[in-house]
């Protein structure tokens, strides 16, 4: 082994590294490990190439130590942008995936569809019935919406408006279905309030603290629905109340009337008043008129001819459902409601059997069946 031969070979080794990319310094080192290197193994087998062994051997040590010193420098950044010890911060983007979602690509209806599937956690069916149409229509616009989104960057969020709808059919499924999603609703809103001044915000704020606060009387120690009118006020929470009220007057205050705020002041109606007998029903019915021009619902439509049933008497109420469509959910009940005010029980007793049929919800399955089963056994004895 010719260690002149090696040492002569040093000079070109290290300016092919060079060319290469290799820093000066870096390049020496690795020259200098591929002569070692050469030293301990040429003497029992010379290359045929020496310097196209010190090249490639140079090299390789280059690359070992380069990737060595990159690894060793995202340690050392992992390691500072470790948090420092203690409690971690809270942190939650949920309400911003709710933006998110609510994509300007989107129209609105498939955005708060998307949102409530992706986000909100409910299933298809809970949201096919919030807006009323079948299942498998809902299921397509599920997928239209996310083959939509699926090219696009998330980086333009959504609207308020938009949000607002999602965390109102959000809260109004954990309300009264069997995924219990109203204090979660409640909490985003609270934390949309803290950041947008709208006075939309506010109303549905207020509509959410205003129904949330009836929570603990609307069903009974064996599971049964408690209508309204026979719901124990003194079980309200009256601090959720006065707070949704004090919200609602400051929004109303705005001049600045939307269907959120509609909808919390027919709540907070019903909240004022120290016993069922004492709601203000024709002041409901005018808030019902004014939040029918604001959305065109029939739904809405459906609920004010109960208040007209209320106000006017029952077949004020009958005349307000005669216009509305058959097949809109909880017309039915509605219907043998007003039939049952009206004296008619046979008739109420029949509708509202059928409407249990119809009911999709448990709890309101077995009330329509109590009310339906009740009639019946008066019926005879009435005759």
């Amino acid at each position: 082994m010719d260690e002149a031969l090696i040492r002569s070979l040093t000079p070109s080794v290290l300016t092919v590294l060079v060319r290469r990319g290799a820093d000066f310094a870096a390049a020496e080192d690795a020259v200098q490990e591929a002569l070692v290197e050469a030293v301990r193994g040429w003497a029992d087998d010379p290359p045929r190439d020496p310097k196209g062994w010190l090249v490639t051997v140079a090299w390789r040590r280059f690359l070992d130590a380069a990737r060595a010193d990159t690894a060793r420098r995202r340690r050392e950044d992992r390691v500072e942008e470790e948090p420092a010890p203690g409690p971690a911060p809270d942190v939650d983007d949920t309400l911003q995936l709710y933006f998110l979602c609510a994509h300007p690509s989107l129209t609105p209806s498939s955005a708060v569809a998307l949102t409530l599937r992706a986000v909100g956690g409910l299933t298809t069916r809970q949201i096919a019935r919030a807006y009323l149409v079948p299942e498998a229509t809902m299921a397509q616009r599920i997928s239209r919406a996310k083959r939509t989104v699926s090219g696009v960057r998330f980086d333009r969020p959504g609207d308020v408006a938009t949000v607002l709808r999602v965390l109102y059919l959000v809260f109004n499924e954990g309300y009264s279905g069997d995924v219990d999603l109203a204090a979660e609703a409640i909490r985003l809103t609270r934390q949309l309030a803290a950041s947008v001044d709208h006075p939309e915000v506010a109303g549905l704020l207020a509509l959410m603290l205003l129904h949330h606060a009836r929570r603990a009387a609307r069903t009974a120690p064996d599971g049964s629905l408690v209508p309204l009118a026979e719901q124990d006020r003194g079980l309200w929470d009256t601090a959720s109340i006065a707070e949704g009220v004090a919200m609602l007057q400051a929004a109303l205050a705005r001049d600045r009337l939307g269907e959120f705020q509609a909808q919390a002041a027919i709540a907070a109606l019903h909240a004022d008043a120290p016993t069922a007998g004492e709601t203000d029903w024709v002041q409901i019915v005018e808030w019902y008129d004014v939040l029918a021009r604001l959305t065109g619902s029939p739904v809405v439509r459906l609920n004010r001819a109960v208040a007209v049933g209320e106000a006017d008497g029952p077949r004020a109420g009958l005349a307000a459902l005669a216009g509305l469509d058959e097949a809109l959910p909880r017309y039915t009940a509605v219907a043998a409601y007003l039939h049952e005010r009206d004296g008619d029980l046979d008739r109420a007793a029949r509708l509202y059997a059928e409407a249990a049929r119809k009911a999709s919800d448990l709890a309101e399955r077995d009330h329509l069946t109590r009310r339906a089963a009740r009639l019946n056994s008066r019926r005879p004895a009435d005759r």
